[in-house]
């Protein structure tokens, strides 16, 4: 009976323990004051550090402990900043919020506009479309152009063939008699309105609306769909329609590319065939190799019979202008990772949307933040002006101070006066020397709006976006941290000649001159010219002399270079100085792809530095040392104050959660 109650009680005490236990997230691992730092946010800001989660988990206790230690004290002078106000600190919020804007507006740009488009080019650009279309030309009569689209289309949707109806009314000359055929296209190839309607037309079929662009209209048809290949790397053979003499002679062109298909077929090697019979100077070399290409990179005889055979297949003769080819794939390429693809991405959407997408995109802005433009002030504006230009003196003019304060517009419930604009205009050289009329505030207007729209985005965008919260934190952090660091420490450290020469006393040992040569030096090119040296110094000529007539690299006045007192293992120059024993001797040595001749000047052993030699070092050594020495007294500050503890043993369980 005992040993039943006690089995109960066991199974309730465990059961008690178990609801107890905090959550792994809920771990808490240090706590100072009221502030307690839990393993959720220390996994998190840990592998931040550590450069990925899969390295953190690797890392020893003893490097997660060194980190707890760092990152309590982190944190304790971050509430020490709060005590002391920083968050109330006019120029700390000012550098906050100028930061905020610059990189807010980049960022907003990157995650709202450059992502999510690149993001769609990816997906689209794994696929291409065989595409035709039927244009018609604008003219003057526009309407007559639109009505005659429009009657076209109608006509395809009754069931009128396609192909027929763009044989006779297409004004495209180079398609027309193609059925309009423009060959396989992919995303970022056309413009923006024509990729959005293919993209949305199924295969067979024409888009149901004809397209109004500043090119013309125009009547598409999507003919074909597939998984795109970037590139493939193929090899040919090219018999030209010419002879030797320059005759045209398509036959035995014909008769020729025929046999070699033949050898080819029968196992003759392709390089080697393509080396000895290839028309085409610039692949025959490379036995036929043209490396990689991307569609519609050749002509489209040739490109649609290369991208439909398979890697080491071998197409049958095929014929284009140039003459006959036979190809071999040797290669393709997969279709990239998004990472490895986004640069190329990012030159495509520039080129293609991105003015459109910023434009669109600001405009929605301005709607956001309800922006009005007084049109009541501009006409004031530009009807007070008599002739003022853009010049230094614009703001101290009586127009200016005329319209003072008058609201030219209004954006997310603020006034932007017209003197106010007119100063940023002054203030930007693009605008120099402009007059002040409708043309002038209309851009102005136009650049200043845009500006204001994303910079009222930035100081909000940490609301809505996480991560942009969390580098706003970092940086606000940042900026704290360097306030406290230059008030406790760096703003403490005193230098002065006294005690730099005190500390000098007690580390001069520290601070050593190694062994030192000066030298001259004498270069030539060849070996005849180091032998003319060599003699003409031995028999006592002047070594500057010498220098002055043969060594290519000059000092002062022509004469040797000179080197003054060197580190001996500075250069093999230095090295092979310091083995001549006798002032005054010389040595030659290979160097730089010449010869030096080396004369030795002077010699001196490894030695104490003085003060004054030392005296930088010294500064440098002194700062550090009263730096650790500043911070320790600050950091003992705050442990007294808040008086850290820390659960070491819960470390072990980073990482961990089940």
């Amino acid at each position: 009976m005992l040993l039943r109650t006690m089995s109960i009680l066991t199974l309730v005490f465990s059961f008690i323990f178990v609801s107890c236990s905090p959550k792994h997230s809920e771990i808490v691992l240090s706590k100072f004051g009221d502030r307690e730092i839990k393993m959720e946010e220390f996994e998190k800001v840990y592998a931040k550090n550590a450069g990925s989660l899969e390295q953190a988990k690797k890392d020893s206790l003893s490097k997660l402990k060194s980190f707890l230690d760092l990152y309590t004290n982190f944190q304790m002078k971050l509430r020490d900043s709060e005590v002391r106000g920083y968050q109330n600190d006019p120029n700390l919020i000012n550098e906050l919020n100028d930061y905020k804007k610059k990189v807010g507006t980049t960022y907003i740009l990157e995650k709202q506009l450059v992502e999510p488009a690149l993001k769609k080019y990816y997906e689209r650009r794994k696929l291409e479309f065989r595409v035709s279309y039927i244009m018609i030309k604008p003219d003057s009569n526009a309407g007559a152009a639109k009505k005659l689209a429009d009657d076209i289309l109608a006509r395809i949707k009754k069931g009128e063939n396609y192909e027929t109806l763009c044989a006779k009314y297409s004004q495209d000359k180079f398609t027309k008699d193609k059925g309009g055929d423009i060959y396989y296209v992919t995303a970022g190839l056309l413009p923006p309105v024509f990729e959005d309607a293919i993209y949305s037309t199924p295969v067979g079929s024409v888009y149901p609306y004809v397209l109004d662009t500043r090119w013309g209209y125009y009547i598409l048809k999507v003919t074909d769909k597939k998984d795109r290949i970037p590139q493939i790397r193929a090899s040919h053979i090219m018999v030209a329609f010419t002879n030797a003499a320059g005759v045209a002679d398509t036959l035995a062109a014909k008769q020729k590319i025929d046999s070699i298909a033949a050898m080819i077929k029968a196992g003759k090697s392709f390089k080697e065939l393509a080396a000895k019979y290839s028309a085409d100077p610039g692949s025959k070399e490379n036995g036929g190799d043209l490396g990689f290409f991307e569609r519609r990179r050749m002509i489209p005889e040739f490109d649609e019979a290369a991208f439909k055979l398979n890697v080491g297949e071998v197409s049958p003769v095929i014929k284009t202008q140039f003459g006959f080819h036979i190809i071999k794939v040797t290669d393709k390429k997969p279709y990239p990772d998004f990472e490895s693809d986004k640069e190329n991405l990012k030159t495509i959407y520039k080129q293609a949307k991105y003015n459109a997408d910023y434009e669109n995109f600001l405009d929605s802005l301005k709607k956001k933040f309800n922006y009005t433009v007084n049109k009541d002030a501009v006409i004031k504006v530009t009807t007070k002006n008599d002739s003022a230009k853009v010049v230094p003196g614009l703001l101290e003019s009586d127009f200016v101070k005329s319209i003072k304060g008058l609201t030219l517009f209004t954006l997310n419930n603020k006034n932007y006066s017209a003197d106010s604009v007119l100063s940023i205009v002054v203030n930007s050289s693009e605008y120099n020397n402009r007059l002040v009329d409708t043309l002038l505030i209309k851009q102005v207007l136009k650049k200043t709006s845009d500006d204001l729209a994303l910079s009222e985005e930035a100081m909000n965008y940490d609301k809505e976006n996480p991560e942009f919260a969390a580098l706003m934190e970092d940086y606000k952090n940042g900026i704290y941290i360097f306030k406290l660091q230059d008030e406790e420490v760096w703003g403490k450290i005193a230098v002065d000649s006294t005690k730099l020469m005190s500390y000098y006393e007690k580390t001069k040992s520290n601070y050593v001159m190694p062994d030192r040569v000066s030298f001259e030096e004498i270069t030539v090119a060849g070996d005849s010219l180091k032998t003319v040296v060599n003699d003409l110094l031995k028999s006592g000529e002047n070594f500057d002399s010498v220098a002055v007539k043969y060594s290519e690299k000059k000092g002062e006045n022509g004469k040797a270079f000179a080197w003054a007192l060197t580190d001996v293992s500075t250069n093999d120059l230095s090295k092979a100085a310091a083995k001549i024993d006798k002032i005054g001797d010389f040595v030659s040595i290979p160097y730089d792809g010449g010869y030096s001749v080396v004369k030795l000047t002077a010699k001196e052993k490894t030695r104490l530095k003085t003060f004054e030699e030392a005296k930088a070092e010294v500064s440098g050594a002194y700062q550090e040392v009263e730096g650790k020495r500043l911070e320790n007294e600050y950091l003992k500050q705050l442990n007294t104050i808040y008086k850290p503890v820390f659960n070491y043993e819960n470390l072990e369980k980073a990482y961990k959660a089940e």
